[in-house]
């Protein structure tokens, strides 16, 4: 049952939420699959909500922000100083689309994009911590970002949050780390999977996740899979958003 109330290391994937064009298609959708129930939503915050298991937060829902954005999943990467942290995405080569933000108490937010126009978070944690649950079934478990350049992207993001990277064997992927500890990976585009930061969420049955989403409107996108690492799918929820699933242990 791994947990944590307090702020997370700068450069850890320490939030992900998901821009909704249907709040209460999605808030039904992700909580039946992952067994979440639903905090906030209130007016002060635009309705953002937060996805709670078992009482502790794990995911945000908010409406879309822009007229014509998709719904997708964003993953925000902590920061001690989203000011200093965007002033490294813009001399990158980076654009920052939202400039920091206060959200009340909360936390700072930021929203940038990475030279090949993949978008990505910061948040700088106030009362609002990020994820408090993680790598059990129902929570986050894995961020990774498929791009067509994948040298040029690890060069963006070392320069912006000082990664290092360890390169997999016999694939065109790498880890992320800043410590001893991989935060994420970093690989090729493949053919007909999605493009840019996508979410994969722990479950408890890979195969049992692919039917419910099948059923409820969604589509597969890469079959469930044995890897090393558990048994795994890339999925479409039914409003066209891409996101992972991984078959990891209850215990």
């Amino acid at each position: 049952m791994p947990t944590r109330d307090t702020a997370w290391p700068a450069g850890t994937p320490c939030w992900i939420d998901y821009g909704a064009g249907d709040m209460d298609g999605a808030k039904a959708f992700y909580g039946d699959l992952l067994g979440w129930t639903w905090t906030g939503g209130d007016e002060e915050y635009g309705g953002y909500a937060n996805a709670e298991k078992d009482g502790s937060q794990v995911a945000g829902l908010g409406p879309l922000m822009a007229e014509g954005d998709s719904p997708a999943w964003t993953t925000y990467f902590a920061t001690d100083d989203a000011t200093a942290t965007a002033g490294r995405i813009r001399d990158a080569g980076g654009t920052v689309v939202v400039e920091p933000m206060e959200i009340g108490p909360l936390g700072t937010m930021v929203i940038a994009l990475d030279p090949q126009g993949h978008g990505f978070g910061l948040w700088q944690a106030g009362e609002h911590t990020g994820v408090q649950r993680y790598n059990e079934p129902g929570t986050l478990v894995w961020n990774e970002s498929a791009v067509d350049d994948p040298a040029s992207a690890q060069r963006f993001y070392t320069a912006v949050f000082g990664f290092e990277w360890d390169a997999m064997e016999g694939m065109e992927y790498a880890t992320f780390r800043t410590g001893d500890r991989p935060l994420g990976g970093l690989g090729q585009v493949q053919p007909g999977l999605p493009r840019g930061w996508t979410v994969c969420f722990a479950v408890a049955s890979t195969d049992g996740a692919v039917a419910a989403v099948e059923g409820a409107g969604g589509k597969v996108l890469h079959p469930a899979e044995d890897t090393e690492f558990g048994r795994f799918a890339v999925l479409e929820d039914p409003w066209g958003a891409a996101f992972s699933v991984m078959e990891v242990s209850g215990d």
